[in-house]
């Protein structure tokens, strides 16, 4: 008797996997797909856009910027949206509303209405990508993790090589008379598949101890980032007015005034949108920096290419989306060059750069030396390299970057440098749009324009690189014990 009362218990069984979880996985990967594609197309499509229903150069800029923005400030509370009301439920939310936006761009008549557009597809983007992050931990069983979230790398080198090529096809092939609606068309299917197997496939899931909404920390944030973009895309048009400056000059006194206020949030025993405690870590702080500085001068390169290859050299849409393969290829391998050589920790991402940087310089030799008569072949070599390097860099980026964050502020990480990522592709687009329409705009013909644009990548580039030291040499450095 004695002996059955100090028999140890057996040991709980583990909770049965999610039946449908493969297949509630393509569901959130259909979501990443098309927030990837729609995040891109613009770029591809902006002139075509332009020419048919008007506008100035600003809308250019404001087709990207104004998803991007949007996005970027909604990310930072789509995540708790989740938590609170169920990530499946605020998922398809997120779905249907990101279908009806893309419904909303194609049927619009004028650029104010396509722009608005845009921010409602930005806006409930927001709401539906993050929720995967979560769904995806309670799906899958630890052993199985990291070859879901190990899809998300293919899914995206897909995406980055596809969606310049369709949208340009889309748009020669103008079925239907459609032109370049079709590329926010197409969405209308794919949306409504992802709405049907996520009632069919998803499971419910929210935390158990969801923190609290910080809707005014929302609207300061979203005060701050939009006085910060909309006097760089709008100023130039005006002339630089005065009132240019002044809104930059507040978005700084509305940001610290954010930075105070959730401070003050946290003492009181509040639930902030960012943790303050996370800008007391250098290697975070640090990853917002580089962060910002690089994910600008990408987004705005990429912008400006493609305007400079269809409005200078004349390339049709297809034509200007296939010239951007060898950059997507090059990224591929990047990333995968960058998992045999992941022991170097914050080398790998410093060489990333410093690849970049010689590919940004080489395009630009391609267009001093051949001018307008620049075919697309020449651009291959240069592209491949400055895309190798970019997969180098992001490969390891966000594990170093969040290495050092405890447990308890890794939700609110995780969101703020995503958050960053889209705030900066809206600073590039407006920053490097801005200087090269200033320059065409002054008199400066197109390939000098485009060659100081990539000039200022460049710098950027070099201010990535040493911002980069912030960072810790490894990505476990700051995160494991001491002793290990």
């Amino acid at each position: 008797m004695a002996a059955e009362l100090t028999t140890p218990a057996p040991p709980e069984a583990e909770a049965p996997a999610y039946r449908w979880r493969w297949a509630a996985l393509f569901v959130i990967l259909a979501a990443e797909v098309m927030d990837l594609l729609d995040a891109m197309v613009t770029n591809i499509a902006a002139p075509t856009i332009r020419a048919e229903i008007g506008g100035t150069a600003a809308t250019i800029q404001w087709l990207g910027a104004a998803y991007t923005l949007s996005m970027a400030v909604g990310l930072i509370t789509g995540g708790r949206l989740g938590d609170i009301f169920g990530r499946r439920r605020m998922f398809l939310i997120g779905a249907a509303g990101f279908t009806v936006g893309s419904l909303l761009c194609a049927v619009a008549q004028s650029p104010e209405l396509l722009i608005a557009a845009r921010v409602v597809q930005g806006l409930f983007g927001a709401v539906m990508l993050p929720q995967g992050l979560g769904m995806i931990k309670e799906m899958f069983p630890p052993k199985e993790m990291a070859t879901a979230f190990g899809l998300f790398g293919p899914i995206m080198g897909l995406s980055s090589v596809g969606g310049p090529t369709l949208a340009g096809w889309l748009i020669e092939a103008d079925f239907f008379g459609t032109g370049w609606r079709m590329i926010f068309l197409i969405n209308l299917p794919l949306g409504l598949a992802a709405v049907l197997a996520g009632l069919r496939f998803l499971p419910e899931s929210r935390s158990p101890h969801p923190l609290r909404l910080d809707v005014p920390g929302v609207l300061l944030v979203s005060v701050a980032s939009l006085l910060l973009v909309y006097p760089l895309v709008q100023g130039r048009e005006s002339g630089w007015p005065v009132w240019a400056f002044v809104m930059m000059a507040v978005s700084l006194a509305v940001f610290a005034a954010f930075g105070w206020f959730e401070s003050r949030r946290s003492r009181a025993g509040g639930d902030p949108l960012v943790v303050p405690s996370l800008f007391r870590k250098r290697a975070f702080t640090g990853g917002l920096l580089t962060g910002m500085v690089f994910f600008s001068s990408m987004t705005g390169f990429t912008l400006v290419f493609n305007l400079y290859t269809q409005i200078g050299l004349g390339y049709s849409t297809l034509k200007a989306g296939l010239v951007m393969i060898p950059w997507s290829l090059g990224m591929i391998a990047g990333f995968g060059v960058a998992q045999a050589v992941q022991r170097f920790g914050r080398r790998t991402l410093q060489g990333g750069v410093v690849i970049m940087a010689l590919g940004t310089l080489g395009v630009l030799l391609t267009i001093a030396l051949a001018g307008e008569t620049v075919t697309a072949w020449q651009f291959v070599p240069a592209l491949v390299v400055t895309g190798f390097g970019m997969g180098l860099l992001m490969a390891p980026f966000f594990d170093i970057v969040l290495a050092g964050v405890e447990q308890h502020e890794t939700g609110s990480a995780s969101g703020t440098l995503t958050a960053v990522q889209q705030l900066g592709g809206s600073f590039g687009v407006a920053l490097l749009g801005t200087v090269f329409f200033d320059l065409l705009t002054s008199g400066t013909d197109m390939d000098s324009a485009m060659r100081t644009v990539l000039w200022v990548v460049a710098a950027m580039l070099v201010a990535t690189l040493v911002t980069s030291f912030l960072l810790p040499k490894q990505a476990r450095e700051e995160a494991e014990p001491a002793g290990h």
